[in-house]
């Protein structure tokens, strides 16, 4: 009586634990089904981003599925061939989510010193920080002034900055999700020519003359400028309110990140996968788009 008593319970328990897990898996969101074309360690079985672009179009519906968390599974071939399906859309105004983007099988443990090692003057003052601590203590995301055609980084905690001397009075800050955010490294913002893929232009965000742009705070504003680490951002839209970028220190790659606005994707997330179609102010290239198919 007692072991078949304890048999039932451990088939309860079991069930419980199933449906449990059951239910976690479909908590999860779908991935999306994305072809990529295939490729090895050489850079000659690479295939042209045109033919990518060409032969293996995304379904609005797939890049409805896209996440941040999708996107750190892939390796830098796969980003970059994502990226070089991707319109650049409409210029983004307002506040953004920004993360940073490792690619699977980089640790992100390299030093933004070894990157522009030979950069001189202020670079010397970043020796010993990781990419970790720029993106999770530092860097929480970008504010955009569509109709001034600038933005500045929303930045939540200045200790190692003001640890390390680069910061002099008081930066202007904002509050967003509750929190008081900084607001530094004001870029100017255009559309120009991608250096990844030239076919088609992207969304920039430049650092090179931040020193002309109102506001501007020369510690530690200057970090990112022509006299500091030359930062050059390039950005195109996964679909509205998300976007997939690419960071350049003096024209070199450094690193992908994502930015997100919810209240724009969740307002036009079902028109995109409907219709597929979005607006775009960046030059769309020449080139004969084949469209993938959006939901009927």
């Amino acid at each position: 009586m007692n072991t078949h008593h304890t048999a039932v319970t451990s088939l309860g328990r079991l069930a419980i634990a199933c449906t449990v897990l059951a239910l976690a898996a479909c908590g999860k969101p779908e991935p999306p089904k994305i072809a990529f074309a295939s490729y090895d360690q050489s850079h000659h079985s690479k295939m042209d981003l045109a033919q990518v672009d060409h032969k293996f179009p995304i379904a609005p519906a797939e890049l409805a599925r896209v996440t941040p968390e999708y996107l750190a599974t892939l390796d830098q071939e796969q980003l970059d061939q994502i990226y070089a399906r991707l319109p650049a859309g409409p210029i983004p105004d307002g506040a953004f989510d920004g993360r940073i983007l490792l690619p699977r099988g980089e640790s992100g443990k390299f030093r933004l010193s070894e990157i522009v090692g030979g950069f001189a003057g202020s670079v010397l003052h970043l020796k010993g920080l990781v990419v970790e601590d720029v993106g999770e203590t530092l860097w929480r995301g970008k504010v955009f002034y569509r109709d001034e055609r600038v933005l500045r980084n929303r930045i939540e905690d200045l200790s190692l900055l003001k640890k390390a001397g680069l910061v002099e009075g008081e930066p202007a800050r904002m509050s967003y999700g509750g929190k008081e955010t900084w607001l530094l490294f004001p870029a100017k913002l255009y559309c120009g020519q991608s250096l990844l893929d030239a076919r088609r232009e992207s969304i920039i965000i430049d650092y090179f003359f931040s020193d002309e742009i109102a506001g501007y705070q020369e510690k530690p504003d200057y970090l990112a400028g022509r006299r500091g680490l030359r930062v050059r951002d390039e950005i195109r839209m996964i679909r509205p309110g998300f976007y997939l970028g690419r960071a350049y220190l003096d024209r070199g790659f450094a690193l992908n990140f994502t930015l997100y606005d919810k209240v724009t994707d969740d307002r036009l997330r079902d028109e995109f996968v409907r219709t597929g179609k979005v607006q775009q102010e960046c030059w769309p290239g020449t080139q004969v788009r084949k469209p993938a198919a959006a939901a009927s």
